[in-house]
Parts: C-alpha cells; sequence; structure tokens
C-alpha cells in the first residue's frame, strides 16, 4: 500500500484578504438593524417640502410660459439631438436635476434629495393606450415586478386615485416598503397629459412576507425611502407616445462610516428605479399592442 505524503498549502495573501472581506461584510451585515436605525426628523420633512415648493413653483411657471412641453425638447442642441437619436432607439434618456435657491443648493439636514427626470418614446402607441396602463394601478404588481410586489386603487373619483404601494428592492441590503400615494390627473388636450403624485404614508416592512411581518412606525426605520413625488408627462406625436417622468424622493443621509454599504444604495436606487420604471412601461405597453 503507497503512503500519501501531506502537504500544507498556504493561501494567497489575495485569498486572505477576501476572506478577511466576507467576514467583515458578513459582520456588519449582521448589524445591520442597529448600524442603519435612523429618524426623520422634523427640519429634514421641513427641506424636502421647500424643495418641493419651489420645483414645483418652477414647473408650473414652464407649463404657464408655454415651453417645449417634454424635459428633452428643452436640451441644448447637440444635447437635444443625441438624446432624440437614444430615444429612437428605445433607449432611457435620464439626468440628474437639482432646484436651487436664489441660485445655491439647499441644505436638507439628516436627509437627502434625490431629483430626477427621464424620459422614453413608444413607438406605435397612443396616449390612450399609455394612460390606460398607467392608471391601471390594480395590476401594477404585473407589470412592474419585482419593484412593485403589490397594488392597489383605494379611491378613484374622475382623475383622482389614492393608491396603495408596495415596493420592493435588493442591492446588497433587501428594502421592503408600504406606501400610500395620492395621484392627480391632467388631460391638457388630445395629445398632451401629465400628472403628480404624492406620498401620504411611507413605512418600512419589517420581515416581510413571513409570519412575523411588521410595519415600523413612520420615520423610525432604515431610512431607505422617507418621502417620494412624482411628476409625469405624456405626449403623442412622431408615430408613438413619449412618456417622461420627474422624481423627487427623500432617504436618510450616509452615516460615518457605513458609505461603503449605504451610500450606493441610497445614491443609485433612485436613478435605478427611475430608469426600471420608465423601461417597464415601455416594454408592457408594447406588449398590451401585440408588438
Amino acid at each position: 500500500m503507497r503512503g500519501f505524503a501531506l502537504q500544507q498549502v498556504t493561501p494567497k495573501p489575495g485569498t486572505l484578504a477576501r476572506r478577511a472581506l466576507v467576514c467583515l461584510l458578513c459582520a456588519t451585515i449582521a448589524q445591520m438593524p442597529a448600524a442603519t436605525a435612523a429618524e426623520l426628523k422634523q427640519e429634514t420633512i421641513a427641506a424636502f417640502n421647500r424643495y418641493v415648493r419651489l420645483t414645483e413653483a418652477g414647473i408650473d411657471a414652464g407649463l404657464a410660459s408655454r415651453e417645449p412641453f417634454l424635459w428633452a425638447e428643452r436640451l441644448p442642441a447637440d444635447p437635444r439631438a443625441s438624446a432624440e437619436s437614444e430615444l429612437r432607439e428605445g433607449k432611457v434618456v435620464i439626468e440628474r436635476l437639482e432646484t436651487l435657491d436664489r441660485g445655491k443648493p439647499m441644505e436638507c439636514p439628516g436627509g437627502m434629495i434625490h431629483h430626477w427626470i427621464g424620459t422614453v418614446f413608444i413607438p406605435g402607441a397612443t396616449l390612450g393606450q399609455v394612460l390606460a396602463l398607467v392608471e391601471d394601478y390594480d395590476h401594477h404588481q404585473d407589470y412592474y415586478r419585482p419593484g412593485v410586489m403589490r397594488s392597489k386603487i383605494v379611491r378613484h373619483s374622475g382623475d383622482d386615485f389614492v393608491v396603495e404601494i408596495r415596493f420592493y428592492k435588493k442591492k446588497i441590503i433587501t428594502s421592503v416598503v408600504d406606501s400610500t400615494h395620492e395621484i392627480r390627473y391632467t388631460k391638457i388636450d388630445a395629445t398632451h397629459g401629465r400628472s403628480r403624485s404624492w406620498t401620504t404614508r411611507v413605512q418600512q416592512v419589517e420581515n416581510a412576507g413571513k409570519p412575523d411581518e411588521r410595519l415600523l412606525p413612520e420615520g423610525h426605520d432604515d431610512g431607505f425611502l422617507w418621502r417620494m413625488n412624482t411628476y409625469w408627462r405624456f405626449e403623442e406625436k412622431d408615430g408613438g407616445t413619449y412618456v417622461e417622468c420627474q422624481t423627487i424622493s427623500l432617504t436618510r443621509d450616509i452615516p460615518t462610516g457605513l458609505g461603503w454599504l449605504i451610500g450606493p444604495y441610497v445614491t443609485s436606487v433612485p436613478k435605478e428605479s427611475l430608469t426600471f420604471t420608465l423601461e417597464t412601461t415601455r416594454s408592457a405597453v408594447l406588449e398590451r399592442r401585440g408588438n
């Protein structure tokens, strides 16, 4: 019988570093509830509300002055041509915005305000077909899954809706949020429409889908979403319908020492969520049309 020599294998330095990093990640994530607890303060709410008021004043002024209806149409010549080309290719054109107060950025103590605008073009779709899907809130969980886990209309009167939506997002950290939205549509004419929505309730869901599921008190959670306003515009032309969505959301600020973990979540999720919403709207309308 042949004997076997035992050889001790020394891990490479890179392997040891990776193992140490994995251990650190596991230890940190295991402590996440305590490490990421946040509290929504009145001064944070006041700062967000002020930002929204100034932004909406600008939106109303633009509508009153009859400036070009879509944001992409108001871009300088070269960026506008690039945006039009991308829209024709079925891409989402998206950009970060910032409302200034007398030319200066606005502070938001204890929180972060995320302001994005995006546009997509749906070829062959009419304004009515797009609105029929967007207003079909009872089935948003079918169109926008997994980002929307469930959605239902609580009240509907004419062009006004009250809707409850459960959002889901996983990006290192998993976040589930229940929210209530008031939504008002305005049909401008046969080819133009718009809407505004704002959250009246946002609660993080702990242990979502499990027997011990519970809603955390508003503003006493991980702070991954505290407020959200959206402003949609719809324009039928060029053989289809342009869909534009502008979002203003409020999240917690980034705690010292956890920027590497929480930073990517609170800074990238608003953009990713808006891109997903517009891409999915386009796909869902085209699918319903049989394209």
